[in-house]
């Protein structure tokens, strides 16, 4: 149990962070420099905040849903939209 909490805690939290971070690049109507660098700040406050959360909370299955779930989805939301122009 504690060895899938840490698993998704540091992997699944970080291909959420990550995924995340780049659906923000993605998406602010900013340039792309400016753009990337706010994905990134915000991708730290992410990656930490998902790895607190899934010690805090009691239900495994919650956590493992909603950090792996939320890697799937914006990893393929970024996919879908494609690159920046």
């Amino acid at each position: 149990n504690m060895g899938a909490r840490s698993l998704t805690a540091l992997v699944g939290g970080y291909a959420a962070a990550a995924g995340m971070a780049s659906l923000g690049a993605r998406l602010l109507p900013v340039g792309r420099v400016e753009a990337t660098l706010w994905g990134m700040i915000l991708s730290f406050l992410i990656f930490a905040s998902l790895g607190l959360w899934a010690f805090h909370e009691r239900r495994l299955w919650k956590v493992a849903s909603i950090i792996w779930g939320g890697a799937l989805l914006s990893a393929g939301i970024v996919m879908a939209i494609g690159p920046r122009p």
